[in-house]
């Protein structure tokens, strides 16, 4: 070979070199996340806070939605898992199918971190979510007290989730303080509105003197709420969980909806990145974390909107 030659495949070697490690300045690690919707304002707020931190640390994300379909889960899980990223963020659709994408990824050597909902199967270094034990002990708190501490009461579950399946846990034990409320029925309603109004039509078909609804989100409340206006049953109280816009709005025009707990979804986002971060630097990460709740009702909610005028 020419000397010419060497120092031009020296020369090209050196530039590869350099491209390479200048991609890997460009970003630090590269995370994928598979997040159960970004139909709910929950999961938008939740991306809103991965990004905002993974900007923080520059990271790249790669944030994809399952909407509610297993296999699509798994099935990006598996193309992170190809991509070679340096770590997953999933929000399971379901918390005991999902363990087969998670258990590639652990094959694979890639850590994986649940956020909002945990998973059953498959190794995970870290869980990131609500207190919604915590959550659904104030859902029960707040309808014993609007009851007075008697009274037939409902839940439109979805059971396929740990997050739901902790909430009305929580919402179970606060009841039990009370023995004169009655839960008379555990339905479920998937999660969506649609499915949650005609669970909740079947449950007051059913109890004609029922006097209170907790939905495990949103979604769920507010399917309960259609109901009890189609049966125009006026002296239903619901609660619900999430706190999204629609809830809010229903909550402060006096309907049926009176009080939603509250969660900070880009907190859970953002503690999930910070979390992985200290992952990466080696130090000691517990296995859960568990974010700070709260519960809203018109009263709180209008004393917000008047601060907020105020504070402008």
């Amino acid at each position: 070979m020419k000397p010419f030659n060497v120092i031009a495949l020296a020369a090209l070697l050196l530039l590869i070199a350099s491209c390479s490690s200048n991609e890997k300045r460009k970003h630090e690690k590269i995370v994928g996340v598979t997040l159960l919707t970004r139909g709910h304002m929950f999961y938008r707020d939740l991306e809103e806070g991965i990004r905002v931190e993974a900007a923080k640390s520059n990271y790249e994300v790669i944030i994809t939605a399952a909407d509610f379909d297993l296999g699509k889960q798994i099935s990006q899980i598996e193309d992170f898992v190809a991509r070679k990223v340096d770590a997953i963020i999933v929000c399971p659709v379901d918390s005991r199918g999902v363990g087969a994408g998670i258990i590639r990824a652990n094959v694979a050597g890639i850590p994986v971190f649940t956020a909002d909902i945990a998973a059953h199967e498959g190794d995970i270094v870290c869980h990131v979510a609500s207190d919604n034990v915590a959550g659904g002990q104030l859902a029960g708190e707040y309808l014993a007290r609007k009851l007075g501490g008697s009274g037939f009461v409902a839940i439109i579950n979805q059971p396929a989730l740990t997050s739901t399946l902790d909430r009305v846990q929580g919402f179970k034990e606060a009841l039990e303080n009370y023995p004169k409320i009655k839960i008379v029925a555990d339905v479920n309603g998937f999660g969506v509105r649609d499915r949650a109004l005609q669970a909740a039509a079947d449950v007051l078909q059913a109890n004609p003197k029922l006097d209170a609804i907790f939905g495990i989100n949103d979604d769920s409340a507010l399917g309960a709420l259609d109901a009890v206006r189609q049966f125009n049953r006026t002296n239903i109280i619901i609660v619900g969980y999430d706190a999204t816009p629609p809830a809010r709005e229903a909550i402060l025009r006096g309907t049926a909806l009176k009080a939603d707990v509250i969660q900070y979804p880009a907190k859970i986002g953002s503690t999930t990145i910070q979390i992985i971060r200290d992952y990466f630097l080696g130090k000691s990460i517990p296995k859960s974390i568990p974010v700070e709740v709260g519960i809203v009702d018109s009263a709180s909610l209008r004393n917000d909107l008047t601060s907020h005028t105020t504070s402008h």
